[in-house]
């Protein structure tokens, strides 16, 4: 798809999201501790205000949920999240950049990475994937080991015919990707409330059982 019809496509998708997320009160980013069993770091979609984001705030919940033996922090990508998505380059430098200095700090500490519509692409380019839309730097190799699971919603990878399975050996394996039918941000179509119905149809849960079974069997 070309860029300028993706844009318009997804500038339509984001004030769908924004006025989504207006009618909610969203959780405020925070660590449980210091260093946290298990750091879930997220990037919300186009359009959202900062923090989690209305697919992020509940998926962080559900997996502290799963995981009521272990500590899970969690940390909203500080990123502008703009309608133009020129902004996923520097929230990728953004998603490295915290999780270089808290595996640095926090030897013991693993990580969950998401993210949502511009936020998956955010993700992706953070674990090394290029894009469409941006370039930003990615996370050492040598910190792979440490990120459990890579769950991602509404990518915008998908109109290129790519998944992170089948753009990325080192992180396909850990990776769980929800794209709706008719999602016009990952699967090309022009149902809008696709885009928005992640946290009603039972992805966010599925998106957290993936997370904490990574993590458990780690």
């Amino acid at each position: 798809m070309p860029v300028s019809k993706f844009w318009r496509r997804t500038s339509i998708a984001a004030a769908a999201v924004t006025a989504g997320a207006a009618a909610l009160v969203l959780p405020s980013d925070a660590s449980a501790a210091p260093c946290s069993d298990v750091e879930v770091v997220f990037a919300r979609g186009t359009g959202e205000r900062p923090g989690l984001g209305i697919v992020g705030a509940p998926l962080v919940e559900d997996i502290k949920r799963r995981l009521p033996g272990k500590t899970v922090g969690s940390h909203a990508v500080d990123y502008a999240a703009n309608a133009s998505q020129t902004s996923a380059g520097p929230g990728a430098t953004a998603m490295t950049n915290h999780v270089t200095s808290v595996a640095a700090n926090c030897t013991d500490t693993v990580f969950v990475l998401g993210g949502y519509s511009q936020g998956a692409s955010v993700t992706d380019i953070a674990i090394g994937i290029p894009t469409n839309l941006g370039r930003g730097r990615t996370i050492p190799t040598a910190l792979a080991p440490r990120i459990k699971a890579v769950v991602v919603y509404g990518n915008p990878l998908r109109l290129g015919r790519q998944t992170i399975n089948s753009a990325s050996s080192l992180y396909g394996p850990k990776a769980k990707e929800f794209c709706n039918t008719g999602d016009p941000v990952c699967a090309n179509g022009f149902n809008f409330a696709a885009h928005l119905a992640y946290t009603r149809n039972g992805s966010v849960q599925q998106g957290g059982q993936f997370a904490a079974d990574r993590i458990n069997r780690a």
